[in-house]
């Protein structure tokens, strides 16, 4: 059986902070086409920093990252972040414009689309998340649920080929939890999921990968990964709900 292409390749990839902190040490990961990953570890992993290494706002001290083929450099950023839609764990980091319409047409008209083809998309991207109602209202205006839903409509509104979430249901109330859940399953897009919730990766994702002090330490499906209670205990995880209460398919 044919594999999917690779949207994402990271290879060898390290990254030094400039205070000397290595904060990934020689990760290789791959994401391909149609398939959800979710990207697994404590606190401190590495996660944020390789997440940030997906659409150039970090680069590789050493190693490589590609996206659609294409190694992200300063010549590939715009086609770049035009495939990898990052969605950062707080929403008010997305959020800045007078109102939420302004906030998710910022990207488009970026792009030079004109009025009427910026005005369908953020339209579309908002009826997607829910919120077409909201679109005049202030992004600070919003609950906090509302606001997550927001900032995931300002990277749906590009059409990425990859959307990249950090944390998405973090310090979510549980029925907006269960409402993001329901949204980012009913989307079905290519996706890499860093949480450290593990019922979210079990209900989103079909691959999982667990990264610790900088090192992917192990990478499968969601099956291999998530049901191996001694590896996911040596990296401070737990076993999802589902498999510790025997209700996993």
């Amino acid at each position: 059986m044919t594999e999917n292409p690779p949207v994402i390749e990271l290879a060898g990839v390290r990254y030094r902070y400039p205070d000397g902190t290595e904060a990934l040490r020689g990760v290789d990961l791959t994401v391909r086409e149609g398939r959800s990953l979710a990207l697994l570890g404590p606190n401190g992993a590495g996660k944020s920093t390789l997440l940030l290494h997906l659409n150039g706002i970090l680069s590789p001290t050493e190693g490589s990252v590609r996206v659609g083929g294409a190694e992200v450099t300063p010549d590939t950023l715009r086609d770049v972040r035009a495939r990898v839609g990052l969605v950062f764990q707080d929403p008010d980091d997305q959020l800045f414009m007078t109102t939420l319409f302004e906030d998710v047409a910022f990207g488009p008209q970026n792009q030079g689309l004109s009025a009427a083809e910026v005005d369908a998309l953020v339209h579309e991207a908002l009826h997607e998340v829910g919120l077409a109602d909201a679109a005049s209202r202030p992004g600070h205006h919003l609950s906090f649920g509302q606001r997550k839903r927001a900032a995931l409509a300002t990277v749906l509104v590009m059409k990425p080929q990859l959307l990249v979430l950090d944390e998405p249901t973090a310090n979510l109330d549980p029925r907006s939890r269960r409402h993001m859940l329901a949204l980012l399953r009913a989307l079905g897009t290519t996706a890499l999921v860093a949480t450290h919730d593990m019922d979210v990766a079990w209900e989103l994702c079909a691959d999982a990968a667990v990264i610790d002090g900088g090192v992917v330490v192990a990478v499968g499906s969601r099956e291999e990964v998530l049901t191996d209670a001694a590896l996911l205990e040596a990296h401070g995880l737990e076993l999802p709900w589902a498999v510790r209460t025997g209700g996993a398919s």
